[in-house]
């Protein structure tokens, strides 16, 4: 049925959930649109922001605001610099990931992490593929959340060090290799490709759980990794081994 959610009921919704990090209502802008669209929403974001920290108030919870624009900087610095004067906990930028291009996303980073503060999180929201997390990173962001790892992981998409495999293909069917010889997973350590490729084939509730299980301990080490080269100077190095282990052509970096 149809409901009306007010920027004071959102919140107190996630208030009632105790959630650690609690957004504010927003509108999700549609890609493409005009400069006219884009601005009407991102100003009615900015509003709801507003009556979302005033409502929240003082609480041990963090708050974060959320950046909108599209792919206009102009409207993205002004949705920022709207959002910093509110004073936020940490600061998402939203609107992304939802049918541009990887270069058109990194394009719309390349301009908005630079404006908003350095001492506060920055968190993409929607996001995504490995590689598409180490370019975000590249640019300043610093957490992500998608459903990729577990929607694909159903659809029996796998990631590994070496590249995503659909574990689903004949190939594997007598492969006794584990899903990717450089993760130290349970699922990894103790299950081979064929026996994850006859869980899958034979539509198995069990396949979808240790794909799930093995995508997710996937992305969890790569954060792990991402933040020991950051902690030791060395992600740029990270970032170039990576993609060539990935086979990937490694994008250009930020402007």
């Amino acid at each position: 049925k149809k409901i009306f959610m007010s920027p004071e009921d959102s919140i107190q919704i996630q208030m009632n959930l105790n959630s650690d990090i609690v957004m504010v209502l927003d509108e999700c802008t549609p890609y493409p649109s005009t400069y006219d669209t884009a601005k009407k929403s991102m100003l009615l974001s900015m509003q709801w922001a507003k009556r979302c920290k005033e409502y929240f108030g003082e609480n041990d919870n963090s708050l974060f605001g959320i950046v909108q624009g599209s792919t206009y900087e102009d409207l993205r610095s002004d949705s920022a610099k709207r959002l910093i004067d509110i004073d936020f906990d940490g600061y998402a930028v939203g609107g992304l990931a939802v049918g541009e291009t990887q270069e058109e996303m990194f394009r719309v980073l390349d301009f908005t992490t630079p404006v908003l503060p350095k001492n506060k999180p920055h968190y993409l929201m929607g996001v995504g593929k490995p590689e598409d997390i180490l370019g975000a990173v590249e640019r300043g962001i610093d957490m992500f959340d998608c459903v990729l790892p577990t929607r694909n992981a159903r659809n029996g998409q796998l990631f590994t060090s070496e590249g995503v495999i659909n574990i689903r293909n004949a190939e594997y069917k007598n492969s006794d290799e584990p899903i990717d010889k450089n993760c130290d997973s349970k699922v990894s350590q103790n299950y081979s490709r064929a026996y994850l490729n006859h869980l899958q084939r034979t539509n198995e509730m069990l396949g979808s759980m240790l794909a799930t299980y093995h995508n997710i301990a996937y992305y969890q080490s790569l954060m792990r990794d991402i933040r020991n080269s950051i902690e030791n100077n060395k992600f740029a190095k990270f970032l170039k081994e990576f993609y060539n282990s990935q086979n990937l052509e490694m994008p250009d970096g930020p402007l």
